[in-house]
């Protein structure tokens, strides 16, 4: 699906914005800051159309590349309001990012395609994060608290839960070769991934925007979650960690995948777009493909 998505959807929008009847002036790609590791397949399926863009010479482009949104480290708000704790990995500090705003990206990415940005943003690769500095996840969790005036409490996994779990169903996929065990696979290292890699820009040209990420969690304090916000299976595993040893979470996760192949899928919400329809690109008025 990924290939099919992040590489030949986004070949034919190229394609049609290169025929006569439409003669589009400018792509704007939105790719992925993860995509400078490139260890996951919707990744390397990003990389390869990146390079399609780039090698075509019909249309000038910006290949943008946004660090996280700020609902995608939004995921245990839910469970910290319903009482549990904050599920920390390794210490807390493995990872940093700086999210940015949807609607500040959406800015940053409507003005790339002006011809006063031609030699700032036009044929390049361009990573973008909000205006924080470095938030570890252990800060993430203590601003949530702060949005929702609790004390902060937190639980902390070791990252070779993920291992463990990868482990299990590596060995099932190859010993029973299908392609559902391949995608619960991926699907698992996915979250390993963005559970150990930074999402961070440190340059002040790669940072764009003015809504911090305090902003947003007060801001759903007081009005609620987006409904596309990925949820996450901590609630589970805080209460489980708090009475058990990591073990009692590490081995379940990996047997629950192996009899519940979408269980993870569910879990990480990999995919708001399954239950609604979307425009994937439209032309506007200036021939700009988005």
């Amino acid at each position: 699906e990924v290939y099919a998505v992040d590489y030949q959807a986004s070949l034919n929008l190229l394609n049609a914005g290169s025929q006569p009847s439409v003669e589009a002036r400018h792509f704007i790609l939105l790719s992925a800051f993860c995509c400078r590791n490139p260890i996951l397949k919707l990744q390397q399926a990003k990389l390869e159309f990146e390079k399609k863009l780039a090698e075509q010479s019909d249309m000038t482009y910006s290949i943008i590349r946004p660090t996280a949104f700020f609902k995608s480290v939004s995921g245990q708000y839910d469970s910290i309001l319903a009482g549990n704790s904050y599920v920390l990995f390794g210490d807390g500090a493995v990872t940093q990012c700086n999210p940015i705003s949807e609607e500040e990206l959406a800015i940053y990415m409507c003005d790339s395609s002006l011809e006063e940005y031609r030699e700032q943003r036009w044929g390049k690769i361009l990573n973008v994060g909000g205006p924080d500095e470095p938030l570890s996840n252990k800060m993430l969790g203590e601003m949530m608290f702060k949005a929702i005036n609790k004390p902060a409490k937190f639980v902390y996994v070791p990252t070779e839960i993920f291992d463990i779990s990868i482990s299990m169903i590596e060995f099932i996929a190859k010993t029973w070769p299908s392609q559902k065990w391949e995608d619960v696979l991926e699907t698992s290292k996915i979250g390993k991934y963005y559970a150990v890699e930074d999402m961070l820009t440190t340059k002040d040209e790669e940072k764009f925007g003015s809504i911090s990420m305090m902003d947003h969690f007060e801001k759903i304090a007081r009005e609620g979650q987006d409904p596309f916000t990925p949820v996450r299976a901590t609630a589970i595993i805080a209460k489980t960690l708090e009475a058990l040893p990591v073990v009692s979470v590490s081995v379940p996760l990996g047997l629950g995948l192996l009899s519940k192949p979408n269980l993870l899928e569910n879990v990480m919400g990999s995919s708001p777009l399954d239950n609604v329809p979307i425009l994937v690109a439209a032309l506007n008025d200036n021939n700009i493909i988005s």
